[in-house]
């Protein structure tokens, strides 16, 4: 495979490679972007003088033969630049070992039909002779509509360096998906990155055995194909048909089929069930209708068409993890009943009523001589015509009511009583600052002479500490991305003072960032404590390079929950990094993400670090 075969790369001035995937002995599995539709697309590649060449071309020529929907079909086969590689339609979604990883083992109806979706594609394929050869739960996706895509059909086990038309390896990987959907474990023969089963004596344990709750149709099938040589017996096509048996029949019918599959009796390559036993013959009466009373028959009613047994219209299944029950989409003929209408609001009369009996009448008043309301009737045009006074003034309401009421608003009085104490308190210490301004008090805990400021300070320093290097600082290699550390017997060279030794990274043959395999290296500072860092000072050997700087409380084990301070690319050999405000911190993360470039790949040094604060 030649080197510089790494992400950017165009094949055929085509596809750009973009994501390495997975990698197999030489044989690589790309995501790579076809720049002439304009979409994602899957790329298998390998050495064209690599012996899995050869069966690499051909697994792509027969997978091109089988046409299904679940199946990411095979766009292009091509060489170029001593590179053969497969072109696969993309499929985005989740493959069935990260969501068996993340959320653990299915339901049995979802395990169920997921793996019978599996079947049906494979019984097509293997009427055409053609194999998956390596279905483990890495090529079983799960996309985002829901649907299920197969990868790397044909093509995958070629990759792999293993053999054409595995159909009976086929069969146990099948039944293993389905035991891993159902515990969470492999058992199929072919190797994959899912957990083992356990075993005993060189028998799988039955799922029920791992994991309680699963249906015995399921658990039964599962021993007899994976621990019974079923894989000789069964074909997908009866495997599809039971696991929708599984899905949409009673469980009787499901246990005749299994009954049946434990002892089968072939028949043209499928297993035949016995027939349904005749009904009873019943002797006709006088109440049959003409045309039935000779033959004995009774007229069979016709079953109202209720919504069950309408056509589905949607294809995708609803499951209820609740009751491992299935529902289905549906299409609603019947518009929705209208809203309700809304109610009229009650009716308000201009004026108020008149008063019960034995309440006061109210009554326009006459206007008064004099003040604001003479000659035009007042502000308030009501009187009392009972025992109670009639306000003199126009601006104020001249109805009083016979029985006086000294109820108040709920809080009134508690709303009044804080506010005078709150303004004596106002008042007090208006009171207590005029009184020592006045006699020329010092303020609290300040001493005569040094400007009100406290014992221990100056004018100077009032303002705050200036900042200062710090001393006494350590520092380890920082690695959080790799597998190893980062020449971290240098680490100490970089705070040594002595700007002639350095600290210096790995070697890498491509730079830091999107298209490498980390986005950087760096070191962590330990101040001893915490402080406020205002800058950071580096001193570089060899240019350009880009550093970000951290400020953590806690010795950091990576950069998860940490926000950058500063940033900086440093042309030359010397480079700040200044922050707005002061951040405090225990250690300081001094983060290279890109290095200068170097004979053979790309290097940075750290020959000296200075971290500025209070």
């Amino acid at each position: 495979m030649p080197e510089h075969n790494r992400p950017g790369d165009v094949l055929a001035e085509r596809y750009r490679l973009t994501d390495l995937l997975t990698e197999s002995k030489g044989g690589r599995f790309w995501r790579a972007f076809d720049s002439v539709l304009q979409r994602d697309v899957a790329v298998h590649i390998i050495a064209c003088d690599d012996a899995r060449a050869p069966l690499l071309r051909e697994a792509a020529r027969t997978s091109a033969t089988v046409l299904d929907r679940r199946m990411l079909r095979v766009l292009d086969i091509d060489e170029a630049a001593e590179r053969c590689f497969v072109v696969n339609e993309w499929g985005s979604g989740t493959s069935l070992d990260i969501l068996l990883a993340d959320g653990g083992p299915l339901s049995p109806t979802v395990a169920a039909w997921i793996v019978a979706e599996v079947a049906d594609t494979l019984a097509l394929a293997h009427d055409a002779q053609v194999a998956h050869g390596r279905l483990v739960p890495e090529n079983v996706l799960i996309d985002t509509d829901g649907a299920v895509r197969l990868i790397g059909f044909a093509v995958d086990a070629a990759l792999h360096g293993l053999p054409s038309g595995r159909i009976s390896t086929d069969i146990a990987d099948l039944v293993g998906l389905l035991y891993a959907a159902l515990t969470g474990r492999w058992a199929g023969p072919t190797s994959s990155a899912v957990p083992a089963a356990p075993s005993t004596h060189g028998h799988v344990l039955r799922p029920r055995q791992v994991r309680a709750g699963i249906p015995g149709t399921l658990d039964a099938l599962c021993d007899h194909v994976l621990n019974h040589g079923g894989d000789t017996e069964v074909s997908a096509a009866m495997l599809a048909d039971a696991l929708r048996d599984f899905l949409g029949a009673s469980s009787t019918a499901a246990e005749a089929w299994l009954a049946r599959i434990q002892h089968p009796r072939r028949g043209e390559g499928m297993v035949v069930l016995p027939p349904l036993p005749d009904p009873p013959v019943r002797e006709p009466d006088e109440t049959d209708p003409p045309d039935t009373a000779e033959t004995g028959a009774k007229p069979v009613a016709e079953e109202p068409v209720t919504e069950d047994t309408l056509a589905t219209q949607a294809g995708m299944p609803i499951f209820h993890e609740d009751t491992d029950e299935v529902s289905w989409l549906r299409h609603h003929t019947e518009k929705p009943a209208p809203p309700p209408e809304f109610e009229p609001h009650p009716e308000r009369p201009l004026f108020a009523p008149e008063p019960a009996d034995g309440q006061p009448v109210r009554r326009p008043r006459a206007a008064p001589a004099v003040g604001p309301g003479a000659g035009g009737g007042g502000f308030w045009p009501w009187e009392n015509t009972g025992a109670g006074t009639v306000s003199g003034s126009g601006l104020v309401p001249a109805y009083v009511e016979d029985v006086e009421d000294d109820r108040r608003p709920p809080g009134t009085s508690m709303l009044r009583l804080a506010g005078i104490i709150g303004a004596c308190l106002l008042i007090l210490v208006g009171v207590v600052i005029a009184f020592n301004l006045g006699r020329g008090k010092t303020p609290l805990g300040a001493t005569p002479g040094d400007g009100g400021q406290g014992p221990g300070r100056s004018q100077s320093t009032s303002a705050g500490a200036t900042p200062q290097p710090l001393t006494g600082v350590t520092a380890r290699d920082f690695d959080p991305q790799g597998t190893g550390g980062e020449n971290a017997e240098e680490a100490h060279l970089a705070v040594d003072g002595d700007p002639a030794t350095a600290w210096t990274t790995l070697r890498y043959q491509q730079q830091f960032g999107a298209g490498g395999l980390k986005s950087g290296v760096g070191l962590v500072l330990d101040l001893k404590a915490e402080h406020d860092v205002s800058a950071v000072e580096l001193t570089l050997d060899g240019s350009p390079t880009s550093v970000s700087v951290y400020v953590s409380r806690t010795d950091p084990q990576s950069l998860t929950g940490l926000t950058p301070v500063g940033s900086t690319d440093v042309g030359g050999t010397h480079g700040t990094v200044s922050l707005s405000e002061p951040a405090t911190g225990h250690y300081v993360v001094v983060w290279l993400t890109r290095l200068p470039a170097v004979p053979g790949g790309f290097r940075g040094a750290v020959a000296e670090v200075v971290v500025t604060g209070e």
